[in-house]
């Protein structure tokens, strides 16, 4: 063992006082791989913004991220050794970076990878458009939904604002540009059609016919004679929904530039706006990309575009911990985190308004520049960390008081609760033959947001344990577990996440640790628990729908497996002294396993890996043993 738990706890409380910003944040990066790098190249040099110190230096981190198959990966374990979507991307950006010819032995290795697995044509649907845009794939292949679907009233079955605010966020630009077919090449642009097989254009003929014969086929053209209903000519309403859907981009606008702060909404934006006749130089678009400018940060000294910044996410869960640990509200470190959070309370009213009518503004977002786009998990990290000072502080009491009447507001009808909306879950959305609709398009219940918000109300507030509220999360955490007992988490790796959220969340609600659905999970974590002592779950989990050992430990994992059991056992057990000496014996570790993706963004798509958790989550499950079994020696 490289120390005790109580050296363990010290020295990470340490290290996280030492990494705190100026200003009480931590700004640890948010890493989703290399798509957002290749895609800030292909933006820069679309725009012809040469700035040629970012370009080389995105470049350099591409180049170094390569395998040796040639190939690009989103995590360490993916099938077929990489990711054709993510080598497409990086194929495209080193050459119209200019720092890559064809015939750069890394590039001919990256384009065999592709051709041997399809081509492009087996590339996502970002990936497609992105080529679309800039002349290299053809929009007539790409299922898009008319500009028009804005005016579709809310009474109607389904609308633009059923559509979750992620997708919405990055629906809304790209209608317009399908509604234009908008390409923008320059004299940079390189040629890809060698990326090509022969039969692609069959292949593409039977998507389309596979896409259209569907059941939407039927419920598009109920769409279409629903807007045809619409008063006026038919040039008239389509140039009225690409106004009204460019005031809806313009008005979500945050004061950094970016749309919502989501680098792939952002780079559509852009390019939607010059579709419209902006130049580029237009101070909303230099603006914009000076806000995805801003997301760069460091990445074992190389220079990553985040997709988003996690500084409220990282902030909040870091005081918690820490004060979890023992660490005092009076401390220094602790107040200017907390002096942070409350500066970065939304105050407006954003798209939640339009489901849940009565709501007052009260959340916080996910990002430092978050000021309309609150989220449940993030309101309630935040509001962990104030807790101790509300009766300390009139505004604080505010704060606190407004952050919890909005988590209630936002509880689903089905009793669990979303990540950012109520009500945005529609059955029909399944229908729309939209690659992943379920991850952009969705924002339904999920067991790691329901088990999250009820541990809050049950350990830090005084809700009664019989409230309706509680009940109906409790009752929807029963109906959603897992035949093997189970949870599916939406936002990280994937079932020990959703089983750790939703064990944590019954024992705060009052269920005692021997209901069998409490068992049915311990039981489940018991028998998945690697000789080692530690947990491990691959990406795989998350498209697959189904557990997928990843074969080794992490960090990660093995805290959130282990509070879990720690919270659910009344005795100190076997399965428990593993885990702790599993952290305790690999704190310092630094392989594959500290930086494989611990949380999803869009499964098969994009993967997070969060640096702060390797901090959080161990602390969390170290401060937490040594509060339930202080007399026990391991």
């Amino acid at each position: 063992m490289n120390g005790t738990l109580s050296d363990e706890i010290k020295r990470i409380i340490s290290i996280l006082k030492k990494d705190q910003s100026e200003v009480g944040t931590w700004d640890y990066p948010f890493e989703t791989g290399i798509t957002t790098d290749a895609y800030m190249i292909i933006l820069l040099r679309s725009l012809t913004i040469d700035d040629e110190e970012l370009i080389k230096e995105l470049v350099d981190r591409i180049l170094s991220e390569q395998r040796d198959c040639g190939a690009w990966k989103l995590f360490y374990d993916e099938e077929d050794d990489g990711n054709v979507a993510a080598t497409i991307e990086a194929y495209y950006a080193l050459l119209y970076s200019g720092y890559c010819s064809h015939d750069d032995v890394q590039m001919q290795i990256a384009r065999q990878f592709i051709l041997s697995n399809g081509g492009i044509n087996k590339s996502n649907l970002l990936t497609k458009i992105m080529l679309a845009v800039t002349g290299q794939f053809s929009w007539a292949k790409i299922f898009t939904i008319p500009t028009e679907f804005v005016f579709l009233p809310h009474s109607f079955p389904i609308n633009f604002f059923d559509f979750s605010v992620f997708g919405r966020a990055n629906i809304a630009p790209l209608m317009i540009l399908a509604d234009k077919k908008y390409i923008i090449k320059t004299n940079k642009s390189p040629n890809i059609s060698d990326l090509y097989i022969l039969n692609h254009n069959r292949w593409d003929e039977e998507y389309l016919s596979r896409v259209l014969s569907n059941e939407w086929n039927p419920f598009l053209l109920s769409i279409q004679k629903r807007i045809e209903d619409l008063i006026g000519l038919p040039k008239q309403i389509q140039e009225l929904a690409v106004d009204k859907t460019k005031q809806y981009m313009l008005e979500r606008i945050e004061p950094d530039g970016t749309l919502y702060s989501y680098f792939s909404s952002t780079f559509l934006l852009i390019f939607a706006l010059l579709s419209l006749g902006y130049k580029k130089d237009h101070p909303t678009i230099i603006h914009a990309v000076n806000g995805l400018k801003s997301m760069k940060c460091q990445v074992d000294g190389k220079t990553h575009m985040q997709f988003t910044t996690a500084t409220v996410w990282n902030t909040a869960l870091i005081s918690y911990a820490m004060q979890e640990a023992g660490v005092s509200e009076l401390d220094p470190v602790i107040k200017k985190a907390n002096q942070f959070l409350l500066t970065r309370k939304n105050y407006k009213y954003g798209d939640w308004l339009i489901h849940s009518p009565h709501s007052l503004p009260g959340g916080w977002g996910f990002s430092n520049v978050n000021t309309m786009n609150p989220d449940i998990d993030d309101t309630t990290a935040s509001l962990r960390s104030i807790c101790k000072t509300v009766n300390k502080n009139p505004k604080v009491h505010t704060s606190w008081d407004r952050g919890i009447s909005w988590v209630f507001s936002m509880q689903n009808d089905d009793g669990g609760w979303p990540s950012f909306e109520k009500g945005v879950n529609k059955s029909i959305l399944s229908m729309i033959p939209i690659e992943d609709a379920e991850y952009l398009l969705a924002d339904p219940s999920s067991a790691d947001l329901t088990g999250r918000t009820l541990e809050f109300f049950g350990k830090f507030t005084n809700l009664k344990k019989s409230h309706d509220s509680i009940k109906l999360g409790v009752n929807w955490l029963f109906d959603h577990q897992e035949p093997n007992g189970s949870w599916y988490g939406r936002w990280g790796i994937c079932y020990i996440y959703g089983a750790w959220a939703a064990i944590t969340g019954l024992v705060a609600a009052g269920i005692s640790s021997d209901h069998p659905s409490i068992q049915k999970s311990v039981k489940w974590l018991r028998e998945i628990q690697n000789s080692d002592g530690g947990w491990g779950e691959s990406c795989k989990s998350d498209k697959m729908k189904t557990y997928v050992p990843l074969r080794a430990s992490t960090l990660t994992h093995t805290a959130w497996a282990l509070d879990a059991l720690i919270a659910a056992e009344d005795e100190l057990t076997p399965e428990i002294i593993s885990g702790i000496k599993y952290i305790l014996e690999n704190n310092d570790k630094d392989d594959w396993t500290t930086s494989y993706p611990k949380g999803q963004g869009m499964a098969g798509s994009f993967y997070i890996h969060y640096h702060s958790y390797r901090y959080i989550f161990p602390l969390i499950a170290l401060a937490h043993y040594q509060k339930k079994f202080p007399n026990e020696s391991l």
